[in-house]
């Protein structure tokens, strides 16, 4: 047959094609037929059939190929709809990049049929090629929008709130000690933020670096008698001044951490304040007594004692807890040790703690002022062994530092200091995220992780399984558990309870309120409970779950869920969930979930490659919720990255093994370590489809999700860690936490993109954002000034968790002319 001659430029186009759907085809081929030995999807084995000979055609210039391939598009749309519906993201991989073929060869077509048949048009290719491309504008434009969750359509009944939520200062960690972060301020509206604009910025000169373990800037200030307080991730505390953002002075407490760095908060007492009369702790013993009762030896090391040099003494005083364990009391008007407190303003936490290899031990959260006491906990380093230092909890003498109590999760019978010389109880259950306390019955809520390690059980003590993963409420006078509500039984998963447990009077229904306790979970969980007793408020129910075969491992039968309230982001995955940016990385997510085990929620981690949904940052994370008293919404962020793990013999871990991030965690003085990856695809897209990330508010009279929207965008990030410089909202991985105004907005700003943002907190529309230098993993708060009468917002920026992009920044906001 005789051919038409065609430019060698179009000619090398069409080979081009087919060459690009030869290997195209080739690699879905093989790989779905990987999917199909591990049960999956038969969808790809045929398609990479159809487009590898579809490609062999056209690169010979045959038009068959064409038509092949547009069978193979055809089928292929029917499949995507027939799968995931409308669902724009899901769509996306699935579709996009085969409509870019499609486009291509539609253009391809009219030289392939001059070079067989020699007619010199076939102008329908170009038009169809254009409709094609012009598709994928339409893609692109609606990638800008939102395509998850919805908007309220009504406003919520709002009620008066008590002088209690005034704007005062902002002098706790989420402003009262009840983790509310919840402000009277009404200053900012929703009708007048378009004016809001930067006040001032202040620069603190410690920039974190973006090492995975190393320092991260998790900072709320505190705001109290017209002064901001703010503390770096090295732990140096800097008072500056609210109006002009000049810095008044700065402390430096010089730490030796390693790793790990950060200062969440700081703690302020002031004896106004106190509904505890100091004579409650007569009874407590002496530093004097604490001395006599631990007897030096080879782990102990001399006890603090009270500074006769009352050169500084303090009334108010702000407490810090260092990394490097030391906990301290400062004046705050000058930024001096507070001398009549420990020794001279210092009490040294390693105190009958053993030996504490650099970085194994240090909180990061802020300490508790509840009463007269200053409690105190930490952070103890994950998974590197058994006998990790204690998770004892500590109340000192907010006046002079002496010990006060002790709770020992490991031996309840240590009430103060460990008897004869010995220690805390090492490898405990720690409590290394913010306590919550109420005045009123005198109770601190405590929550609770595991005993090291994580991921392999078989070791842990009767004391380990009744306290991990708890809510411990203590008696604030006496260290005495009053009650305790554990929200995962003989945990597998590193499901610790992260974040601080709101306190807050739910209305009954009847006129009255029920004191109620709410603690977020790793699980994607929210318990609901009376803080009173323990109770539950919200039913959980007691179900079957998945249980393993490691040996000597032991599981729990059953697992509590909060069927009452609704649970976030903790879905059982179905393998046509999975996604990426393209059908190729979308291909290879599916047939790693196929080829893993994986039965929901609490699936155990094996000896075989394990799928664990939430994986372990959550679900919900350290930076808590937020609640608006005058409509009873509760504010929730989340993340949503999947782990995959499984265990691996102790003869097969390397020596090397350090455990800090992911990889290969080696848990000494267990019968087995642990690999540990983030679900991601190979190109750095998470392998279940969008969102990674959402705000939602759940009413707590009905407990009910009164509208919930994806949080942040690929702006700043993107494929291999590229950012893609889109404001695409898919919802990305949230890290921080929110405020709640009286005026009816919501402020947040722990996105993965460089933005501080506000809601309107009755609808959740975004109704404000503000660009920042880099991203922030802080909570913002706000306050008015008692000198000008203007309301600020406040929050540190230092870059965004897994950015590169690094500041040191403080920046305020006020409301412009």
């Amino acid at each position: 047959m005789e051919h038409k001659s065609i430019s060698t430029l179009l000619k090398l186009y069409v080979r081009l094609i087919g060459i690009v759907l030869i290997l195209s085809g080739l690699i879905l081929a093989v790989g779905g037929g990987f999917l199909i030995s591990y049960g999956g999807s038969f969808y790809y084995l045929p398609m990479g059939i159809a487009l590898f000979l579809s490609g062999v055609s056209i690169f010979t210039l045959r038009s068959w190929g064409v038509v092949l391939f547009a069978l193979a598009y055809i089928a292929t749309v029917a499949w995507a709809l027939w799968e995931v519906g409308l669902d724009f993201w899901p769509l996306v991989p699935r579709l996009v990049a085969l409509t870019g073929f499609a486009a291509l060869v539609a253009f391809a077509y009219p030289s392939i049929m001059k070079y067989r048949k020699g007619e010199k048009s076939y102008w329908g290719g170009y038009v169809l090629g254009i409709l094609l491309l012009a598709s994928l504008g339409v893609v692109f434009f609606q990638s800008l929008q939102t395509h998850y969750g919805y908007l309220a359509t009504e406003k919520p009944v709002r009620k008066t709130v008590s002088n209690d939520d005034a704007p005062k200062d902002w002098q706790q960690y989420s402003n009262t000690t009840k983790g509310t972060r919840f402000s009277g301020a009404e200053q900012i509206t929703p009708d007048n933020i378009d004016k809001l604009k930067t006040a001032w910025t202040f620069r603190t000169g410690d920039i974190p670096e973006n090492s995975g373990a190393g320092p991260e800037d998790q900072n709320t200030p505190l705001f109290i008698d017209n002064t901001l307080f703010v503390c770096t991730p090295f732990n140096k505390v800097i008072a500056i001044e609210p109006e002009t953002g000049k810095q008044l002075w700065k402390y430096d407490p010089k730490i030796t951490t390693p790793n790990w760095q950060r200062c969440r908060g700081l703690a302020y007492y002031t004896p106004v304040a106190t509904e505890i009369n100091q004579a409650d702790l007569a009874n407590a013993p002496t530093m004097d007594q604490e001395k006599e009762l631990a007897a030096p030896n080879e782990f102990t090391q001399t006890n603090v004692t009270a500074s006769s040099d009352k050169a500084n003494a303090c009334g108010a005083r702000i407490f810090m807890n260092t990394t490097d364990d030391r906990l301290v009391a400062l004046d705050p008007a000058t930024g001096k040790l507070c001398e009549d407190f420990g020794d001279k303003g210092v009490v040294d936490l390693k105190l009958n703690m053993g030996d504490i290899p650099p970085g194994y031990h240090g909180p990061t959260a802020p300490p508790t002022v509840a009463g007269e006491v200053v409690v105190v906990a930490g952070r103890v380093a994950d998974n590197y062994s058994t006998g990790e230092p204690s998770g004892v909890v500590r109340a000192y003498s907010v006046h002079d530092g002496h010990l006060v109590w002790a709770w020992d999760p490991g031996n309840p019978e240590t009430k103060t200091t460990p008897a004869d010389g010995k220690m805390y109880t090492r490898g405990s259950v720690n409590v290394w995220a913010t306590m919550a306390y109420d005045p009123k019955l005198d109770l601190i809520y405590a929550p609770t992780g595991n005993a090291t390690p994580d991921f392999w059980a078989g070791e842990r003590t009767k004391y380990d399984d009744e306290f991990n993963s708890s809510i411990v409420a203590i008696e604030a006078k006496t260290g005495k558990i009053r009650w305790k509500y554990q929200t995962v039984h003989h945990d597998l998963w590193d499901y610790d309870l992260p974040s601080q447990p709101l306190l807050y009077d739910i209305p009954d229904g009847k006129g009255g309120t029920v004191p109620a306790l709410l603690q977020t979970a790793k699980s994607g969980e929210i318990f609901m409970l009376n803080r009173e007793t323990g109770k539950p408020l919200a039913e959980v129910v007691e179900k079957p779950v998945t249980q393993g075969n490691v040996e000597g491992e032991r599981y729990s039968k059953t697992q509590p869920f909060s069927v009452g309230m609704p649970s976030v982001g903790n879905q059982t995955l179905k393998e046509s969930d999975m996604w990426g940016a393209t059908p190729f990385d979308q291909l290879w997510c599916r047939i790693e979930f196929a080829s893993m085990d994986y039965n929901g929620l609490f699936t155990p981690p094996g000896m075989n490659k394990t799928l664990q949904w939430p994986g372990s940052l959550g679900g919900m994370n350290w930076g808590s919720v937020s609640v608006d008293p005058t409509t009873d919404y509760m504010f929730i962020n989340d993340m949503r990255i999947g782990l995959v793990n499984w265990m691996i013999p102790r003869k097969d871990i390397s020596p090397n093994a350090s455990g800090i991030e992911m990889g290969v965690v080696p848990q000494s003085g267990t019968p087995f370590g642990a690999m540990r990856l983030r679900f991601m695809s190979p190109i750095g897209v998470p392998c279940q489809a969008p969102p990674y990330g959402t705000m939602r508010a759940i009413d707590l009279k009905t407990r009910q999700v009164v509208w919930k929207v994806p949080v942040g965008t690929v702006e700043d990030t993107g494929i291999m860690g590229i950012p893609m410089h889109l404001p695409a909202p898919v919802g990305m991985p949230t890290l921080g936490g929110s405020l709640s105004t009286k005026s009816g907005l919501l402020f947040f700003a722990g996105t993965q993109d460089f933005y501080l943002r506000a809601y309107d907190s009755h609808t959740g529309k975004e109704v404000w954002k503000y660009r920042l230098p880099v991203g922030s993993q802080g909570t913002p708060i706000t306050f008015i000034s008692p000198k000008n009468g203007k309301q600020y917002i406040v929050l540190t920026a230092s870059g965004a968790r897994q950015s590169p992009a690094r500041g040191d920044y403080v920046m305020a906001w006020e409301l412009g002319q």
